[in-house]
């Protein structure tokens, strides 16, 4: 049968039309007697049928719908969202990025597996900046732009940006799916090309100082709330400080707090202490490692008794529920006694002490009492290199210690 003249101008106009405006690919066809856009180009093949028959004296409309359709893909619409926009499906009418914000922070907090406000302020903060970057002028036009301009003040593949890409990645696909925003910003299915990882053998030092003395950490315990009038607080600042004595006396990350266990020697019958926690890195992932403590000492010049493997292997230490570095910067951030502290260290001594100070402090503690760079770096869960790297004074350390050793060797 002869083909219809209509239908082969419609299809050669769209080609034309195509051709003229650069978005190469562009077909219509018939589907159940309707038109059928296709378009095929290096990102691969898509479809979509708009609301117009396939027939002669239907073509013409049919037309100027592909037209708006082939004009918002070439200003960056994919094919599925300009046609959405052309049809006049784009944002519920009333509604701009705040008014969706608004609209996804109501649906997140009070309803499926709802989170709690605390929750909401801390995790969820790259939402609100990607409402102040759209509002600003020339924003960004899609979603991948969108996302690495909200993340590109926070370190790659540190937990922190990860955390702030799935929100961004919820707060877009709620925004395409429930309240009609293109296509075009549906974010990426992976995030790890946003999320990046930390350069290989890139000299990163690590961020804050160590304390300066074991009373400064065991005054700051000591300010804890643990005998709070409230029982709520008072078992809060109990976790707290379990979590604490443990960052301090086995050198740990926030993170692994809750992921330590006691296993038996089997030769020595000894129990230790076990962290499973296996930290991804530029050079590799960490494994899994025996941790040994290093107890602080009192005024009095004894070793601190805080009897935590005892405790642990006896269900005598809680912890908080949630134990990363966020939760624990955020905990000691409204505790008087560090602000104190760190009021007092920033002015005194010029330091600046976070989460991780514990840490730093453990491995200078560990140097300061003559423990070799591969001890320490193997307890703290880093190669040597990367210890050398963190903490510069504990090659200077370990430099100093061995000369000083073949100096006595020597002379004797």
């Amino acid at each position: 049968m002869k083909k219809q003249i209509w239908a082969k101008a419609f299809q050669d106009e769209v080609r034309n039309l195509g051709k003229e405006l650069g978005v190469s690919g562009l077909t219509v066809l018939k589907m159940r007697s309707k038109v059928q856009v296709k378009l095929r180009n290096e990102s691969g093949q898509s479809t979509v049928i708009i609301p117009f028959d396939w027939s002669e004296t239907k073509w013409g409309d049919a037309y100027t719908r592909v037209r708006k359709i082939a004009v918002l893909i070439q200003q960056g619409h994919g094919l599925i969202a300009a046609a959405k926009i052309a049809q006049g499906n784009a944002p519920k009418e009333g509604k701009d990025w705040k008014n969706i914000l608004e609209s996804f922070e109501d649906q997140k907090t009070n309803f499926g597996n709802a989170i709690s406000e605390k929750t909401w302020k801390k995790d969820y903060k790259s939402c609100v900046m990607a409402v102040e970057v759209m509002a600003q002028k020339n924003p960004p036009t899609t979603a991948k732009d969108l996302i690495d301009i909200c993340l590109k003040d926070f370190d790659a593949g540190s937990r922190t940006r990860q955390i702030r890409a799935r929100a961004l990645s919820q707060f877009l696909t709620y925004a395409v799916t429930r309240e009609n925003l293109p296509e075009t910003w549906l974010p990426p299915k992976d995030l790890k090309q946003h999320i990046g990882r930390a350069k290989k053998g890139e000299l990163k030092t690590q961020k804050g100082d160590p304390f300066s003395e074991d009373t400064q950490i065991l005054d700051l315990l000591a300010s804890l709330p643990t005998n709070a009038e409230f029982k709520r607080d008072a078992e809060s600042a109990t976790r707290w400080f379990n979590a604490l004595c443990m960052m301090a006396e086995l050198g740990l990350r926030p993170n692994e707090v809750g992921k330590m266990v006691v296993k038996k020697d089997p030769a020595t019958k000894e129990y230790y202490w076990w962290c499973t926690y296996e930290k991804k890195a530029g050079g590799g992932t960490t494994k899994p490692r025996k941790v040994e403590p290093l107890p602080l000492i009192d005024r009095d010049g004894k070793e601190v008794q805080w009897n935590l493997l005892e405790r642990f292997r006896s269900n005598l230490l809680p912890l908080p529920e949630k134990m990363d570095g966020e939760s624990c910067k955020d905990y000691l951030s409204r505790r008087e006694g560090w602000k104190d502290l760190k009021e007092m260290m920033l002015k005194k001594e010029g330091a600046n002490i976070v989460p991780y100070s514990f840490r730093h402090y453990y491995s200078l503690r560990g140097h300061i009492a003559g423990i070799d760079s591969g001890s320490m770096a193997k307890s703290m869960g880093h190669s040597i290199e990367a210890h050398h790297r963190n903490y510069p004074y504990s090659s200077e350390a370990s430099t100093t210690n061995a000369f000083k050793q073949a100096r006595e060797r020597l002379t004797a």
